[in-house]
């Protein structure tokens, strides 16, 4: 090991470890596989769509939700389960695709539905107290003919 007295300054030091960071497949490509399960879009005279979502339940994979996918299926999806009812709000750093944002009360009803554009750092913010987010390609729920106030079956275990 070569001692250098400038590599020890706690800046350069920062400035090695974020650029390793930065080097790591993982940080792409090293997406963690999350469990993936069906839920039901329940519209407008009981209309019932079946989405098949991957499901974040954990800090980690909540941080890392859609980041650095290139593509998203419609009829496909990611559902985050919080562990009790708060203002939700997400963002689309390092997001490639443009999302639409379902924000679900406890009891499975759709609160708000907001479009998201890709690697944006706008917040977009519940507006009110929700249990989950469910993002799927953008305008997806208008396809299929989901609107706030409808429902989602199978989100609670």
């Amino acid at each position: 090991m070569i001692f250098n007295s400038r590599l020890m300054n706690p800046l350069w030091y920062g400035v090695l470890v974020a650029g390793l960071i930065s080097c790591t497949p993982s940080s792409t490509s090293g997406q963690t596989k999350l469990p993936v399960r069906t839920i039901t879009l329940v519209g407008q005279e009981d209309k019932r769509i079946p989405l098949q979502v991957e499901v974040a339940d954990t800090d980690q994979s909540r941080s890392q939700g859609f980041m650095y996918r290139k593509n998203i299926p419609d009829g496909t999806g990611m559902l985050f389960v919080f562990d009790r009812d708060q203002v939700l709000t997400f963002w689309m750093k390092n997001t490639l695709v443009p999302l639409s944002i379902a924000y679900i009360s406890s009891d499975g009803r759709i609160i708000d539905i907001l479009d998201m554009e890709s690697q944006s750092l706008k917040p977009v913010v519940s507006s009110r107290s929700v249990r989950y987010a469910l993002e799927v390609p953008q305008g997806y729920f208008n396809r299929v003919g989901i609107q706030e106030g409808d429902r989602v079956l199978g989100i609670a275990d």
